[in-house]
């Protein structure tokens, strides 16, 4: 590199130098230089002789050339080569070929460049040349990759850009929009993906690696319960239950210290307005006042009687206002660590205390439900403000100090005016106890984390949330902005910290409300309106451009696994676990009919054409035909020998079809109640059926991981769509009947042109299993439930996913996660070791197709209960009872107590597993495999499990698993029994 930054030329004056050169110029050179397979571009373009010979080639590729100008044009192309040429070598040597210009360091020069070049189209043109010339000069590779850094910061479309074969490293493509752009064969390492857009993308053999996504810090701590910034936004400092307060470099991420002197746990830190003092609270009743510096504590403030919950600074650092648990707040003066004043008033736990901007004011949250506003300089109550239902967790002022927010147990989010001492507005979204709330540097937007362990943005001009950010696992106790307001770190009793992008945390379609996976979604006729059930039991029905659930429909008590709109809209049918069917009034959000027959699981539901009937397919292998106005059972169809997945109405209202676990499809004369055909050609369960707009075509996806058409006038098959790498969940007809939309377990999203048969477009998104698909009336929207519990719609014309906010495909904050450094040693780590074992691996195919599909492990928390009803019932079971007849009751006492620790061991080793596995149904494989060596009574537990999802579970483990290994095992235990 040739001296500093400093002493080179401006890399935007050298960027200028090309402003001039015709643009589909470098289009054309770039594809002669890979054509040619130049690997030393500069040498190349530097020869004579290679310049004379691209001057002919780009002549002849150039439009509109006669042979009268044709000297003219060649001097002009060979003048704009010199240029080209020239300005390459200068930026070899440049340090935007050497350093990251999207670092921190190099983020003012960045932002220097992007303003002086964002106009002008050659030079725009000239940084995409840049990133192509990746793919073959390998001494070029890293202004390329600052080239592309800065395409995207300028926002740049890049869609259906050709990056084959392209090398980046160390820069950031944060929000970058990608879609449909050809990365095949490309390398990245060391490059910040976050958020960014790969729709369609075309990825083939690419070598990514040392990735990096929003940030997350995982700490080998206990519960963390504070967090917050140094102004100058580098340090973050941190309390947990260690009875530490820890310092982290935000930059890098590292640590700079840890802070032991408190005897508890450690509650509220804050950073003083100059960043030279950390204050902290802890539950042994002290206040510490630190050197950041020189890290040594410099004051111990002592007088609160209980937990000292918060603490916060005055802006002039002077002042230090603490709450506790002893009712009481203190004033404290920072230089001479005296107390100044205390305010009393409170009859309950002081949680929170802020400063107002002007630090005339100082408010109070305190369980006594109250908020209470003080005046700092005479120590009185100037205002209390009532109207949280319980304890007040959290108050913070706005940066102009005209409105307070406080958070509390009541789940709500209030805003009050700070003159007049009246509530503004309630935010309602969380399901649990708002701990914390912080104010944007801006005043913009407000942050809250909860107990439901989301963390929430709200624009507070609107009072809307803007943004749901998921990724803790347990309760939010903590969250700070940055101050310049790009980051907003959580504290968490996952025992992590994370540090999110808060500037693009801009809420998408993503539609959530729903607690378990989504297993249905339906729009209503008139496309404003999509409804979804789930297995938290309940319905939801969203208004679908607000992206804002309307009504939550409330009565299955288990599983929703199917809804259906009347043709009207004005109703809603569902179809539940509880073996019962219902339908809702749309408008009141009142049942109006429950439907009972079924002795089994209704897994689909469907209206006829007209709306006066309605078809539900069963696990019981029944399909039953409704009258909605009378509520009776019009017919029962019987013929399948599996559970009936799927049901569907032909458009003429005269045919039914239905998919099942026998492989087969069946259509059924409605008028004779009679079978008309069965269609075989599935290898297995058939999970979704679907009729064409014009009634000639049936789509159908299966467990085989393949869709087929079939034509219904000759019952032949007539096209078999591969693509998905598993089950089809979900199958849906476009309303022009043009384009088909699949949703399976390999969590995408397939669309398909029904004339030539090919797959039009591939849609990414969710995390987990798709579980059904539907289009909006006028087939420019998809709606997609999955099993990640949420529900997305997608534009159907580009393949994108619709942000109700601006458009952009945006998954940064909830979808990419990564440990940026770990202090200790993940559980999953056994559970990787465990994988490699051949004798286990060997089992994954076979496992894939053969295993466990009648139904499907809904939860860890299902297993669990299972597994813990089963022990409570353990001694009901006869063969128990016949064994405690003829043993003593210490024998009983001993062997309870045995089998309770053994349960214990169980329960850590299946967390393990089930937490770190990312392989579904190998994770079901280890659950059986660790069953066997534990005691008799898992063979119990493995028999419910066994009655409740594989009919013929036991028959299948006995001869493929060899299961007859440890039945040593239980003989020897039977036999020890007798003994006794």
């Amino acid at each position: 590199m040739q001296g500093s930054f400093q002493g080179q030329e401006a890399i935007a004056d050298i960027l200028s130098q090309v402003k001039d050169v015709n643009e589909l110029l470098f289009g054309v050179l770039i594809e002669i230089l890979l054509k040619e397979q130049v690997q030393d571009c500069i040498g190349y373009l530097s020869d004579y002789g290679n310049q004379k010979h691209l001057e002919s080639q780009i002549l002849q590729q150039a439009e509109n050339i006669t042979q009268v100008d044709k000297q003219q044009k060649l001097a002009v192309i060979g003048n704009e080569m010199k240029q080209i040429t020239d300005v390459l070598k200068k930026i070899k040597d440049h340090d935007f070929n050497y350093s990251d210009f999207s670092s921190f360091e190099n983020e003012e020069s960045t932002l220097s460049l992007i303003q002086s070049i964002k106009d002008n189209r050659r030079i725009i043109e000239f940084l995409l040349f840049l990133v192509q010339i990746t793919s073959i000069d390998k001494t070029l590779i890293q202004c390329g990759s600052n080239s592309l850094h800065i395409l995207v910061k300028t926002k740049e479309d890049l869609r259906n850009q050709k990056f084959e074969k392209i090398k980046i490293q160390n820069t950031s493509l944060e929000a970058g929009n990608f879609a449909r752009c050809n990365f095949s064969e490309s390398q990245f390492n060391n490059v910040n993906i976050s958020g960014i857009n790969l729709n369609g993308a075309l990825l083939f053999n690419c070598k990514w690696r040392n990735l990096k996504i929003p940030v997350l810090y995982q700490l080998d701590s206990d519960c963390v319960k504070s967090v917050c910034f140094s102004p100058d936004g580098n340090t973050l400092a941190f309390g947990s239950n260690d009875q530490s307060i820890h310092l982290l470099d935000v930059k890098t991420g590292q640590y700079k210290t840890k802070l032991d002197v408190h005897r508890g746990t450690v509650w509220s830190v804050c950073f003083s307005p100059n960043g030279n003092t950390l204050a902290s609270g802890s539950n042994d009743g002290s206040v510490l006042l630190w050197d950041v510096k020189t890290r040594k504590k410099r004051a111990e403030l002592h007088a609160h009687t209980g937990t000292v919950y918060s603490v916060c600074f005055s802006n002039d650092g002077d002042k230090l206002a603490s709450g506790s648990g002893d009712k009481s707040i203190r004033l404290w003066d920072v230089k001479t660590g005296q107390q100044k004043v205390k305010f009393d008033g409170h009859s309950d736990y002081v949680r929170s205390v802020c400063f107002s901007p002007d630090q005339n004011t100082l408010a109070s949250g305190s369980d006594d439900k109250s908020i209470r506003l003080w005046d700092v300089k005479t120590g009185q109550q100037k205002a209390k403000l009532d109207g949280h239902d319980s304890y007040v967790y959290s108050v913070c002022f706005s940066p102009d100090g005209n409105t307070l927010a406080s958070g509390g147990e009541d789940k709500s989010i209030r805003l009050w005016d700070v003159k007049t001492g009246q509530q503004k507005s309630k935010l309602d979204g969380h399901t649990h106890y708002v701990y914390s709330v912080c104010f944007s540097p801006d005043g913009n937007t407000l942050a809250s984390g909860s107990e439901d362990k989301s963390i929430r943005l709200w624009d507070i001009k609107i009072g809307q949330q803007k943004a749901k950010l998921d990724g803790h696992t347990s309760y939010i106790y903590s969250v700070c902005f940055s101050p310049d307001g790009n980051k907003l770190a959580s504290g968490s009793g996952d025992q992590s910290i994370y540090l999110w992008d808060a500037k693009i945390g801009q809420q998408k379609s993503k539609l959530d409300g729903h607690t378990s996976y989504v297993y249905s979604v339906c729009f209503s006729p008139d496309g404003n309106k999509l409804a979804s059930g789930s297995g938290d039991k309940s319905i939801r029905l969203w208004d679908v451009k607000t992206g804002q659930q309307k009504v939550k429909f409330d009565g299955h008590s288990d599983y929703v696994r199917s809804v259906c709109f009347s043709p009207d809209g004005n109703t809603l049918a569902s179809g539940s676990e509880d073996k019962s069917i219902r339908l809702w009034d749309v408008k009141t959000g009142q049942q109006k009919v429950k439907f009972d027959g079924h002795t089994s699981y209704v897994f689909s539901v469907c209206f006829s054409p007209d709306g006066y009937t309605l078809a539900s397919g069963s696990e019981d292998n029944s399909i039953c035909l409704w009258d909605v106005k009378t509520g009776q059972q019009k017919y029962k169809l019987d013929g399948h020998s599996d559970y009936v997945r799927s049901v569907c109405f032909s458009p003429d209202g005269n045919t039914l079809a239905s998919g099942s676990d026998d492989d087969s499809i069946r259509l059924w004369d409605l008028k004779t109640g009679q079978q008309k055909a069965k269609l075989d050609g599935h290898s297995d369960f058939v999970r979704s059926v679907c009729f064409s707009s014009d009634g000639n075509t049936l789509a159908s996806g299966s467990d085989d991981d393949s869709i087929r058409l079939w034509d219904l006038q000759t019952g032949q098959q007539k096209a078999k769509l591969d693509g998905h790498s598993d089950q089809v969940r979900s199958v849906c007809f476009s309303p022009d009947g043009n384009t088909l939309a699949s949703g399976s377990a390999d969590k995408s999203i397939r669309l398909w042109d029904v004339k030539i048969g090919q797959q039009k477009a591939q849609l990414n998104g969710h995390s987990n299993l798709i579980m059904s698909v539907c289009f909006s009336p006028d087939g420019n929207t998809l709606a997609s439930g999955s099993d990640d519990e949420s529900i997305r719609l997608w534009d159907v014309q580009n393949g994108n996913e619709i942000s109700s906010a601006d458009k952009k495909y945006i998954d940064i904050l909830a979808k990419y996660k990564a440990p940026l450094f770990l202090n200790n040693t993940k559980p999953g780590i056994y559970f990787l070791i465990v994988f490699q074992n051949p004798t286990i691996l060997q089992f994954q195919e076979y496992l894939k197709h053969h295993y466990f599909k009648h139904k499907e492990l809904q939860s860890l928390k299902e297993i669990f209960q299972i597994m813990t009803d089963t022990i409570q019932d353990h001694y009901s079971n006869p063969l128990e009872a016949a064994f405690q007849n003829n043993c003593s009751k210490s024998d009983v006492e001993i062997y309870q107590q045995k089998l309770k620790q053994e349960f214990n061991q169980y329960i850590i080793f299946i967390n393990y597993v089930f937490i770190s596995s990312t392989l579904h149904l190998l994770g079901k494989f280890l659950f059986f495999k660790v069953l066997f060596h534990f005691n008799y009574i898992y063979l119990i537990c493995f028999w419910e499990y066994s009655r409740r999802y594989h009919k013929n579970c036991f028959q299948i483990i006995f001869k493929e698993i060899q299961f007859q290994l440890i039945l040593p095992q239980i003989n020897n235990l039977n036999r020890e029994q007798q003994a006794k």
